[in-house]
């Protein structure tokens, strides 16, 4: 081969090269939608629901982490003896070119002690940590929702003047004081 078309084919070959690291790999392992519900009461834990979009290669979900919480778990609702329980999860499959997803009644987070500034702000700023390139992290903003449910919506509906009036009646004395 001439030294002109051995350097033509360099040329290319270092082109192709850097064009990006994920040509011909297929879409990137990404956390693509996510949100949070915090707890009916301050004193409950938030939940946290996510998907996560897999990447060329299989990997695992190890933790997810958050600077403005004070703790944030994984765990998986299961079915034993006819009774739904939670259990910690120490990680979760991401299938190549597949995806994760954290949902109710199944995997999902529980996050304690959110920042008072992050509820304001309507967000939480989270890291996904991950199996390959020594645990790559995915930086993902969650969006934070108010308490859903019945349980909520029923106590926020509830005429607690009527509660403290029948209170009175039912000891007067006590009222008086």
């Amino acid at each position: 081969m001439k030294p002109f078309a051995i350097l033509a084919l360099a040329a290319t070959a270092l082109t192709l090269t850097a064009c990006g690291e994920n040509l011909g790999k297929g879409q990137p392992l990404n956390v693509v939608s996510g949100h949070i519900v915090m707890g009916a009461t301050p004193d409950r834990p938030a939940v946290g629901y996510f998907r996560v979009q897999g990447g060329p290669q299989p990997v695992q979900l190890v933790a997810v982490t958050a600077d403005l919480a004070q703790r944030v778990e994984m765990h998986e609702s299961v079915k034993e003896n006819g009774v739904v329980t939670m259990k910690p999860l120490l990680r979760a499959d991401v299938p190549a070119k597949g995806e994760l997803v954290f949902k109710q009644g199944g995997k999902h987070l529980m996050i304690w002690g959110i920042n008072g500034a992050a509820v304001r702000a309507g967000k939480l700023p989270m890291a996904f940590v991950f199996t390959n390139n020594n645990n790559e992290r995915i930086l993902f903003d969650m969006v934070i929702k108010p308490a859903e449910g019945a349980a909520a919506a029923d106590h926020g509906a509830m005429d607690h003047g009527a509660m403290e009036k029948s209170a009175e009646k039912a000891a007067p004395d006590a009222a008086k004081k």
